[in-house]
């Protein structure tokens, strides 16, 4: 990248002789090597922060407005420029130099540019080490409402298939073995669960991300009068950051937000991966949307998940930013050093990853269609009642590890006639124990085994259809708060 000439300065100044001056602030005598500009620019990724920037910016002119370090006329031509500026950033007029190194100093240089002088005083009270940690806690938190909201819309899409797919019944594994029977809406339910869990975890994440962290300066603080809590105020975090040297250090806000966005990889790609699975041939229990699938360059007869697929393969990609990150800041000593330009990238990745994630798989939810004549085929298979029969007997006064024992050799005597334990006879039952009725069969088969159920958080009809409605309540609600 090298710099052009700009129609808004004298002849023959160019943008470099400007970026040189600008960065040297008088102490140096050498320009920069150019290699080293290229090594060390951040504006290629950290442009993002503009808008963060900007409104940082406005609102700490605007504090020191109201202090009195800057006049109300001075704090005018600062907003006007800074909105302007914001104007050709999203309209693509505005210019990017390496010379420049970060959105930051891009910022600031055109201010100047368009106001003179007034614009130098807009760096006053503040270091570059405060206003970049200010800047990424902005996004972050609003990249956080983003994924907030998205995680909402994939619960919603779980809940909406719950009502039509309340009379299934498939068989829950363990072991990825089947063992017992359940609704699939229990199952839909259980990603719920998951990925309220996530939004939980960054609602207590955003309030240690919506601190503020402006107006420490490089390190000690200024000893200029300046409003810290009205800086705060004016961007909307909750409280200030107490300690000038911790602030430009932290990135404990960069680490936490990174192992959120991972868990929620690690639920998708749980999600992902069980209905990769439930789309095979062997399973055929679901179909995703063909919108959502892709073909083989070589066998015609191929629909490939591939959006599952690449869902569960991302997560590599969000566990590994937070593994730079742990490892970039596990050695660095107090305050600011210049490794922490290096967390940006890691964690833009991971937060447009999700995003990005959640955008799909909410679509892919709402359009898949379940197997329901090969699951209904199936079901009978693996002896998912035995547990029931167990239960049966315990509830007869049967301690458990003897009816566990009686109901396995039970299970082997069907194994070895190949039926269903409902297909053994009250007098095969009766010999294994006692205790045996006629009202054994009506545990046995795995729509008995399913409406026997009866514990809080079963898989029981009524239990599940008050989840149901509970978790309709829930997500109206939380809709109704974004």
């Amino acid at each position: 990248m090298s710099s052009s000439p700009n129609p808004n300065l004298p002849n023959n100044v160019s943008l470099s002789t400007i970026g040189n001056r600008f960065a040297s602030s008088g102490v140096f005598i050498e320009a920069a090597d150019r290699r080293v500009e290229i090594f060390t620019e951040s504006v290629s990724f950290d442009r993002i922060l503009y808008e963060a920037d900007i409104r940082g910016s406005l609102a700490h002119a605007k504090m020191l407005r109201d202090t009195g370090i800057l006049t109300e006329s001075e704090y005018s031509q600062i907003e006007g420029g800074l909105l302007d500026i914001r104007r050709q950033i999203e309209s693509g007029e505005f210019e990017y130099h390496v010379e420049f190194e970060d959105i930051h100093m891009h910022i600031e240089r055109a201010l100047i540019l368009k106001i003179g002088d007034t614009g130098r005083k807009l760096h006053t009270a503040r270091s570059r080490n405060d206003q970049v940690v200010t800047d990424l806690r902005i996004w972050i938190r609003e990249a956080i409402n983003r994924i907030d909201h998205r995680l909402v819309d994939l619960q919603s899409a779980f809940i909406g298939r719950c009502d039509n797919d309340f009379d299934v019944i498939v068989p829950a594994y363990t072991h990825l073995q089947r063992a017992q029977p359940v609704l699939v809406p229990h199952i839909w339910l259980a990603y719920c669960e998951k990925f309220e869990r996530d939004r939980q975890r960054l609602k207590d994440c955003r309030r240690r991300v919506n601190v503020l962290g402006l107006g420490a300066a490089a390190v000690a603080g200024t000893s200029l009068p300046i409003d810290r809590f009205k800086t705060a105020e004016y961007l909307g975090f909750e409280t200030v950051a107490a300690n000038s040297i911790d602030i430009s250090s932290d990135r404990d806000f960069v680490l936490e937000s990174a192992f959120c966005l991972a868990q929620i990889a690690l639920h998708c790609s749980t999600f992902a991966e069980e209905w990769v699975i439930w789309s095979t041939s062997e399973f055929n229990f679901l179909r995703s949307p063909q919108s959502f699938c892709t073909g083989s360059s070589i066998m015609p007869q191929k629909v490939n998940p591939d959006v599952l697929e690449l869902i569960r393969g991302k997560t590599a990609r969000v566990i590994g930013n937070l593994q730079t990150l742990l490892v970039l800041t596990k050695g660095l000593p107090l305050a600011y050093n210049r490794d922490l330009q290096e967390d940006k990238q890691p964690i833009f990745d991971s937060f447009n990853t999700i995003e990005s994630v959640l955008a799909l798989a909410a679509p892919l939810i709402e359009g898949a269609v379940l197997n329901r004549e090969a699951i209904a085929f199936q079901l009978d298979r693996g002896y998912l009642d035995a547990t029931t029969l167990m239960e049966y007997l315990i509830g007869k006064g049967v301690p458990q590890r003897t009816a566990h024992s009686i109901v396995g050799r039970l299970v082997r005597l069907a194994m070895e006639r190949e039926v269903p334990l409902a297909k053994l006879t009250l007098k095969e039952f009766q010999e294994a124990h006692k205790d045996f009725d006629y009202n054994v069969f009506s545990v046995l088969g795995a729509k008995n085994a399913v409406a026997s159920m009866k514990s809080y958080g079963s898989t029981a009809p009524d239990q599940v259809r008050k989840q149901i409605e509970i978790w309709k309540t829930k997500i109206d609600r939380a809709y109704t708060e974004f």
